[in-house]
């Protein structure tokens, strides 16, 4: 089965665009985090936040499941 990205909804701190990379990656979502704040700071993370924010589907929002 493919894996999709998805916002994951459960374990959000504010749209879940970080979690849902994390379990796409099979990473902990804290070290996404930690890596998506340096690149916010850096200026190119707080609009790629912004575009996956709209971007990306909620899970469970899908017709798959």
């Amino acid at each position: 089965m493919a894996k999709k990205l998805y916002k994951d909804t459960k374990n959000k701190m504010l749209c879940g665009v970080c979690a849902g990379v994390a379990e796409y990656l099979d990473l902990d979502v804290t070290v996404v985090r930690l890596l998506w704040t340096v690149f916010g700071c850096m200026g190119a993370g707080v609009i790629a936040y912004i575009v996956a924010a709209f971007i990306m589907p909620e899970k469970g929002n899908n017709i798959e499941g």
